[in-house]
């Protein structure tokens, strides 16, 4: 396994890879590597098979944090995320530094952005209004230097994940984006690298959000009918709410396709949730 710094270094490998018809996959992270992430990087290798190249992004990106977010602290371990992706036989980790990134930025001279302007002014680009410029500008950089024929995103961030194909549709770039089901503990919580926030008592108290999106499935099979929108949300941010820990930033239902909100609740609507368990910020989705 190779580990690569720089930009011009990853992106000369992978034209050497595509001169010699080796597909690539790609999975972008932002480390402290958990099953989660190891899911995608198995659902990479699937896609290009035993004689493709498999490359994993470790980068914790500052532009897709607001100044009051958890940049300087986010969790790291670049040991054990070297260590599970010898394990899952990955060929390069590329883990650049800001520098090589962002060229000059804490000068202002970077000043080319990516910006979705559709899918996202809800939920989390209404919530993080910068969020999404930094998610897609660092994408965008991220597949004109790994090159990727498929990149693999998880549905945990299911916004992200709609963002990243539009931006892939929008602008032409020639690869194919997959998004694999959200992994979960045993007892439901999205797998996060942000869980390890949490205290013991948060962590029992965080497994409502899944919870809540089991109540609403099993109301919208019970009736065999739409459901109010409001009514339902009601219901959950009631469920939601029994939780002492637990602090609602949103729930929301929404058509998985144009992540436009709905009146109506129906088998196939989205639902996506926002709740700080403590201090911790945790989101989850998935249909109903």
């Amino acid at each position: 396994m190779r580990i690569v710094r720089l930009p011009a270094a990853m992106q000369r490998i992978a034209l050497q890879w595509k001169r010699s018809g080796c597909p690539i996959g790609f999975v972008p992270t932002m480390g402290f590597l958990h099953e989660g992430h190891l899911s995608l990087v198995r659902a990479a290798r699937r896609r290009v098979g035993p004689a493709g190249a498999v490359v994993v992004s470790i980068y914790v990106n500052p532009t897709q944090f607001a100044p009051t977010e958890d940049l300087s602290r986010y969790p790291r371990d670049w040991k054990e995320d070297l260590r599970l992706c010898r394990r899952e036989g990955v060929d390069v980790v590329f883990a650049p530094t800001d520098a090589a990134m962002y060229a000059g930025r804490d000068a202002g001279d970077y000043s080319t952005y990516v910006a979705e302007e559709q899918l996202t002014r809800g939920l989390e680009g209404a919530a993080r209004p910068t969020h999404f410029r930094g998610v897609t500008t660092i994408v965008a950089k991220l597949f004109n230097v790994v090159l990727p024929d498929v990149a693999v995103f998880g549905a945990k961030d299911w916004q992200q994940a709609a963002v990243v194909r539009r931006m892939v549709a929008d602008l032409n770039f020639p690869l194919k984006v997959v998004v694999a089901p959200t992994h979960r503990e045993p007892d439901g919580l999205a797998m996060s690298s942000r869980n390890v926030y949490l205290s013991a008592e948060e962590r029992a108290q965080a497994v409502v959000l899944w919870r809540a999106l089991q109540q609403a499935r099993a109301e919208v099979k019970a009736t065999g009918k739409s459901l109010r929108a409001d009514a339902l949300r009601a219901r959950l941010t009631a469920l939601i709410g029994t939780q002492p820990a637990a602090r609602i930033d949103y729930v929301e239902f929404f058509d998985p396709d144009t992540m436009v909100p709905v009146d109506r609740v129906s088998r196939g609507t989205q639902l996506a949730m926002a709740v700080f368990i403590g201090k911790t910020r945790l989101i989850d989705n998935g249909k109903v």
